[in-house]
């Protein structure tokens, strides 16, 4: 059985910098494409960035620059650099792999 476990969360400054971390366990990781999701406070969940097991990488628009997703197969984890910071960022992320959701990591983007 596929699990997920996030970590990498925290507060930090707008203009700030974190990378989220997403441990897989339970499958062939380097068969699979990874996602980060995240949720703010009232809203719906939304997708935030996407890597093949090729390498190729997809992001939101609202990301797109800011963000960057990897992954290294040999350690089964992807990773999520985040950069340039903004108030906006704040959520709870989640790494996914079709219906299995790791269990969130929050971060607060706040001066």
């Amino acid at each position: 059985q596929v699990q997920l476990v996030e970590s990498g969360g925290g507060l930090v400054q707008p203009g700030g910098s974190l990378r989220l971390s997403c441990v897989f366990s339970g499958g062939f990781f380097s068969l699979y494409t990874m996602a980060w999701y995240r949720q703010a406070p009232g809203k719906q969940r939304e997708l935030v960035a996407t890597i093949t097991s090729g390498k190729t990488t997809s992001y939101a628009d609202s990301v797109k620059g800011r963000f960057t997703i990897s992954r290294d197969n040999a350690k089964a984890t992807v990773y999520l650099q985040m950069d340039s910071l903004k108030p906006e960022d704040t959520a709870v992320y989640y790494c996914n792999r079709a219906q299995t959701w790791g269990q969130g990591t929050q971060v607060t983007v706040s001066s």
